[in-house]
């Protein structure tokens, strides 16, 4: 591995080769033998729930159905932007039957695409030892649980993250640098708060691209599905309840917390009242690290952030895990301590399966028995590891200025 620009990394080394195999290993016995990978419901191999919704909305589509007012796949709502239609047309290319393993396919090369994302970011150049390499972390990475439940669920969250992490990983003056956040907005409007960050890091190019690319997306679907985009415009849109109950135990957001301490729904006001100072502190603390080079931590942090500040955040949003740990293994190269914070976030973040009988198998820390004295914490384990995250990097931004 060598580094495009400033100190080069210290050169790739068996040590960080060997820990990388036997976390790949690791993650892969644990994916295949904590649950049965064909238990129905939670099996790794049983799932495709979501790819087949957006297959069914493209089906709708094609053949002249509304989108928001009839249900989809096993009585499902349709949650996503008449644009996200459009982009899953080719779906309808794939047999239903071939549908989930092939997402599942395309999905596991688009994980690979993201952690070779991450490393350029960081810098790095594409080599054979940096592929090998890549390859077996993306093996670990797939036990982390928004990373296994997105490959389970056949999600979008993998694509919609190398949408964007293509976008940080050009140079600051490219001129379709923004058109990746963009488009993602235009699939899922969370990816929204890349554009501030593109404003906040006063890379106003980027910031435009991004956001015209966004309004082309729903320029475009405004001409192809002119009733679905004002049924979603108009109506859908403002229906929260179309997704879950604010206290889900799967919504790991801050508005997610607060329903799970007070059991039940959040005012409005409250969760602006607390979102928007952690949304604007999560823009101005990326902007710091930005300015210190921390390329891929600044992406990373925005990428939580919106997880956070996003009235609702299923689980599986929090893909942005991923390239935290890359950023992680890029520092344990140099310094083996490193790997402390690499297995906590392992820990913290896996896809650990809590059996209640042989057939109704949990995944994830927040569906652990709610007796637990310690279920506060797990409940909300998305939230309080990124109160920690904030909380480290807030503390090495302010040794840094100490130091200066």
């Amino acid at each position: 591995m060598a580094s495009d620009s400033g100190a080069p990394p210290r050169p790739w080394n068996r040590t960080t080769a060997w820990v990388l195999a036997c976390g790949a290993a690791l993650s892969l016995a644990l994916i295949f033998t904590t649950v049965d990978p064909w238990l129905d419901q939670v099996g790794f191999l049983a799932g495709g729930f979501d790819v087949h919704v957006y297959r069914d909305g493209a089906w709708k589509i094609y053949n002249g159905h509304p989108l928001y007012t009839e249900t989809t796949h096993r009585g499902l709502s349709f949650t996503y932007t008449p644009f996200s239609t459009l982009s899953f047309l080719p779906m309808l290319a794939i047999p239903w039957a071939y549908v989930t393993n092939t997402w599942l396919a395309l999905n596991i090369g688009v994980l690979y695409a993201c952690v070779l994302l991450c490393w350029r970011v960081l810098g790095y150049r594409l080599t054979w030892q940096l592929a090998g390499l890549s390859a077996l972390l993306t093996a670990t990475c797939m036990f982390l649980e928004p990373v296994r439940t997105t490959l389970y669920y056949g999600q979008i969250n993998l694509v919609l993250m190398a949408l964007i992490l293509w976008d940080f990983s050009r140079p600051p003056n490219s001129r379709i640098r923004g058109v990746g956040v963009g488009l993602a907005a235009g699939i899922k409007l969370v990816p929204l708060y890349f554009v501030a960050q593109f404003v906040v890091l006063r890379q106003w190019a980027a910031a435009v691209m991004a956001a015209a690319t966004f309004v082309f997306t729903i320029g475009l679907a405004e001409a192809v599905l002119p009733s679905d985009s004002r049924q979603y415009w108009t109506r859908t849109f403002f229906q929260s309840d179309r997704i879950a109950p604010d206290s889900q135990p799967a919504n790991q957001s801050l508005r997610g917390t607060i329903a799970h301490l007070t059991g039940g729904q959040v005012p409005q006001w409250l969760w602006l009242l607390l979102a928007a100072p952690v949304a604007v502190g999560g823009l101005l603390l990326a902007a710091e690290l930005y300015g210190r080079g921390e390329k891929l931590l600044t992406v990373t942090l925005a990428g939580l952030t919106s997880c956070v500040v996003s009235p609702f955040s299923w689980n599986h949003h929090w893909v942005w895990f991923l390239p935290l740990f890359v950023y992680l293994v890029h520092r344990a190269v140099s310094d083996p301590r490193w790997w402390t914070a690499a297995g906590a976030v392992y820990v913290a973040t896996g896809a650990w399966a809590y059996h209640w009988t042989d057939t109704w198998v949990v995944v994830g820390w927040f569906l652990f028995p709610p007796s637990w004295p310690i279920s506060p914490i797990l409940l909300n384990c998305y939230v309080v590891v990124y109160a920690v995250i904030a909380g480290c990097l807030i503390a090495s931004v302010r040794r840094a200025r100490d130091t200066h």
